[in-house]
């Protein structure tokens, strides 16, 4: 597995899960939606800054007729050139064409971030493992509805899956 501090922008990609209004308003552990957007803001401006891929994935409730207010990005997160995946399932792989428009790019490492990490993150990096990419976790950019289920996560279901790091550790190799 590849350290943080070797990242290859030209096979990374940072996956940001469910980064919506109405989600990261929910009352989270163990940070604020708020806290998570803050370092998830800044991983996507420095992987932007390298020339990295930035996903940002968000769920739509399918089969009604209109999504719940906040079913949008946080504003100002999105950037042109930025991929957008909606998926209509707990992981973002599923029914998508998230693997197509990441192997197309070359992309063989992801770094994910988002809320809620025992649901959208973890059920999208599942599938990721699966898929043969290699896996980072952010754990301050991740947030879940109670601390158990984000240590769960954390401590137990992604190391066997990749390796936690904090956002500051991110950094991508020189030329």
């Amino acid at each position: 597995m590849t350290a943080a501090s070797e990242l290859d922008p030209a096979r990374t990609a940072l996956v940001l899960v469910d980064l919506m209004e109405r989600i990261v308003a929910l009352p989270l552990e163990p940070r604020k939606g708020t806290d998570v957007l803050f370092a998830a803001e800044g991983l996507a401006a420095a992987f932007r800054a390298a020339g990295a891929p930035v996903v940002l994935i968000r769920v739509e409730r399918p089969g009604v007729a209109e999504q719940p207010p906040g079913s949008g990005f946080v504003q100002g997160l999105r950037r042109e050139g930025d991929i957008e995946i909606v998926k209509r399932t707990v992981g973002a792989f599923h029914g998508t064409p998230l693997d197509e428009r990441l192997r197309r790019r070359g992309v063989r490492t992801l770094l994910f971030g988002g809320i809620a990490t025992n649901m959208g993150v973890e059920s999208t990096a599942r599938a990721a493992a699966d898929l043969g990419y290699g896996l980072l976790f952010a754990e301050d950019a991740m947030a879940a509805l109670t601390e158990a289920e984000h240590e769960a996560s954390v401590r137990l279901d992604f190391p066997r899956l990749g390796t936690v790091v904090r956002a500051s550790e991110v950094a991508f190799a020189a030329g």
